[in-house]
């Protein structure tokens, strides 16, 4: 998981700078309007708003935003019938690329990926071809001051999976359907999360040892990444600090 998880380190920095704090603002804006249709608007009872307005504080979304958003997935507003999409396919290299979506026209949002995929090096997919290599799993993290040993108990307690430490953090990792019971359990416990969110783990990772390909991969994923409908990208690689240098230089 190294790899996926230094790409995930490249995201976040790039994200604090990213001029374009329109589209990540929009990201999080469809995710609160879905949550909201779906679930109701009161995120007491809603635990996927609820979750879906703590990552949208965290990211600076301000908090008119996020009402207008809620009001709008509830019928208070036009609101777009966006629907939840997964691509799958390859990006150079042989590595899986599993994406998820919210869009207002399939068409458009297909063609976009699929182009994408096409211009690095790699190919899109059919429904299935690489979702199998990903573990769906809750994670939730924690900041390094936190007590490891009573956090462990009481996670293992609540049946989650594993807790482990990585970048500096604390995670908690759960099955699906018990990152719910987890996250709210925690909470009792008096444990304050710094993320919560539902994400996919790689089976298994491919060593990327060709500074071109490494290239074409982190291009193909910033470009999906940058997409106005795409919500998540999950990939399968691993590059060396050595390839990494190369490739920021």
């Amino acid at each position: 998981m190294s790899g996926h998880s230094k790409w995930s380190t490249i995201k976040h920095k790039k994200a604090k700078v990213d001029s374009q704090r329109a589209v990540v603002f929009q990201k999080y804006s469809r995710e609160l309007i879905v949550s909201a249709r779906l679930g109701g608007p009161d995120p007491a009872g809603n635990f996927r708003l609820r979750t879906a307005i703590e990552k949208a504080k965290a990211a600076g979304l301000p908090n008119d935003n996020i009402k207008r958003a809620i009001e709008k997935g509830a019928g208070a507003g036009s609101a777009d019938n966006y629907e939840e999409l997964t691509y799958e396919g390859y990006a150079a290299g042989g590595v899986a690329v599993f994406v998820e979506a919210m869009t207002d026209n399939r068409n458009r949002t297909a063609g976009d990926i699929r182009s994408y995929f096409t211009k690095y090096n790699g190919s899109l997919g059919a429904t299935g071809c690489v979702g199998w290599m990903f573990d769906q799993k809750g994670v939730i993290t924690f900041s390094e001051d936190t007590d490891f040993d009573k956090l462990f108990e009481a996670a293992i307690n609540l049946d989650a999976e594993d807790v482990t430490e990585e970048d500096d953090k604390y995670k908690v990792v759960t099955s699906v359907e018990n990152f719910q019971n987890v996250v709210e359990g925690l909470e009792k416990a008096g444990f304050k999360s710094e993320t919560a969110e539902l994400t996919r783990i790689p089976q298994n990772t491919i060593e990327v040892t060709d500074e071109k390909t490494a290239d074409q991969i982190l291009k193909l994923l910033d470009k999906l990444e940058e997409h106005d409908d795409v919500q998540n990208v999950y990939a399968n690689f691993d590059i060396s600090d050595e390839i990494m240098q190369k490739l920021e230089g």
